[in-house]
């Protein structure tokens, strides 16, 4: 631990603010690699005391506020971590940073499986860092997870998460496009989940540079209209569903319909959209017949 002024702390702070640079980047920073949240901060100006002791020395602290400011460098990638429902993530520039609207998906899972038989299995496609797999893995310990992702790199990041977070052994991991590795599983899947990659050419291209230039491409872009891996998950979805299994997908705030169009041509009824916590059309669900 370093100790540093609680002075100079809130000095910096001080300017930071002043200087109309966001300000909850800041926290997050000083939450993430400096171990010391906002409430934390709340409580110091409280009780006040000369020193305060951080994970990172000061100096380090700045150079990498630094980085952000400069570079538009997203934090959670600096400090190489991020926050997702009650998870602090390990990430990399392999894997998408976790969105918090994302976390809606997994009360959408657990609302579909609620009233039906507690032990399932579920596959998630392009486990991406591992988020969903690990949340519902780790709060539904009847459930067993198939995370399927096309990069290697990627699926360590998530196996990593896995292993800190939990002690459990209900995840199975795979790499893969898709559906492709799970061959063996082929109509034994209770519920699919995935947040693929849905943004169409011409809003990725549009990109803010904190997004585009260094989130993984894989990860984001989903052909010229944004459907070309989801039309892969759903026309593959028969052959691995149960009859009455479930599909949930996180999809572009106007592909919904297309969606459901979809999902109704390959054998699924019970469609619906689903608005995230801003009101907008995020996911779309259905039921293999």
């Amino acid at each position: 631990m370093y100790e540093i002024s609680t002075k100079d702390l809130f000095l910096w702070i001080r300017d930071i603010k002043t200087s109309n640079q966001e300000i909850d980047d800041l926290y997050l920073l000083l939450d993430l690699i400096g171990g010391i949240s906002k409430t934390d901060l709340v409580l110091l100006k409280i009780n006040s005391q000369e020193k305060v002791s951080l994970k990172l020395d000061f100096h380090s602290l700045k150079r990498k506020w630094v980085e952000h400011t400069q570079h538009s460098k997203p934090i959670e990638y600096i400090c190489r971590s991020s926050y997702w429902r009650n998870c602090k993530l390990e990430i990399s520039t392999d894997v998408l940073i976790p969105r918090v609207e994302t976390e809606q998906i997994i009360e959408i899972a657990k609302d579909i499986i609620s009233t039906e038989a507690k032990k399932i299995i579920f596959a998630d496609l392009g486990t991406g860092s591992g988020a969903i797999a690990i949340s519902l893995t780790d709060e539904n310990k009847d459930w067993k997870c198939l995370a399927t992702d096309i990069d290697k790199n990627t699926l360590n990041v998530a196996q990593k998460n896995h292993k800190k977070i939990s002690s459990d052994s209900n995840i199975k991991f795979f790499c893969g496009n898709w559906w492709e590795p799970l061959k063996n599983y082929a109509g034994m899947i209770d519920l699919a989940i995935s947040n693929p990659p849905y943004i169409p050419s011409n809003v990725y291209e549009r990109l803010p540079s904190s997004v585009k230039d260094f989130e993984p491409k894989k990860a984001l872009y989903g052909g010229e209209d944004g459907l070309f891996h989801i039309k892969q998950i759903i026309s593959d979805a028969p052959k691995f569903l149960v009859k009455g299994g479930w599909i949930i997908l996180e999809n572009h705030f106007d592909q919904s319909q297309e969606i459901k169009h979809l999902m109704q041509a390959y054998g699924f009824n019970s469609l619906k959209t689903i608005n995230d916590i801003f009101g907008i059309g995020r996911f779309t669900i259905g039921r293999y017949k």
